[in-house]
């Protein structure tokens, strides 16, 4: 007689939300996070109870010191190595005053080209997508770089159209 099997819990997904800020002028609001160093936008881990414009807002103002008002989506980004789907949101800046955070060491007003030289390609991309008018962008990373639609991460998940 065979033992039955315990059931494994699938890995669940973890959901976050980041806002592409944009001043009259076109520069974008971005962070220096105090964990790592590297720039990213301001955003984080979407609470249970938010709507994802309240968890942006939430977030932007926390981590910056800048009020928003949440213009659309214009993303969704999946970290296909720690399973974090971040929805992106196009904003503009509506008071307060840049200062740090525990989470930040720097707030900088950043143009595009300022964008792509301080932060990695998959940090870039979803500030670079807000402007572009052309969203939502749907798009896959592995933390650094972005993943080519139809290419696998792991090769034991199929992508559609593989045999």
């Amino acid at each position: 007689m065979s033992q039955p099997q315990e059931a494994t819990a699938p890995p669940l997904h973890s959901v976050s939300v980041a806002g592409v800020v944009v001043r009259e002028d076109g520069h974008l609001l971005a962070i220096r996070r105090a964990d790592n160093g590297t720039w990213e936008l301001p955003g984080g881990i979407l609470e249970l109870d938010e709507t994802p414009e309240a968890g942006v807002t939430r977030e932007v103002l926390e981590e910056t010191g800048i009020h928003i008002e949440v213009d659309e989506l214009t993303g969704v980004y999946k970290n296909m190595t720690r399973g974090i789907i971040a929805l992106v949101f196009r904003c503009k800046p509506s008071g307060g005053t840049e200062r740090t955070s525990s989470e930040s060491t720097a707030v900088s007003w950043l143009t595009p080209e300022e964008v792509s030289e301080r932060m990695s390609e998959a940090f870039a991309i979803r500030l670079l997508d807000a402007l572009d008018g052309n969203g939502p962008h749907v798009r896959s990373h592995d933390g650094q770089h972005l993943i080519p639609v139809g290419s696998q991460l792991m090769p034991d998940v199929l992508v559609p159209g593989d045999a």
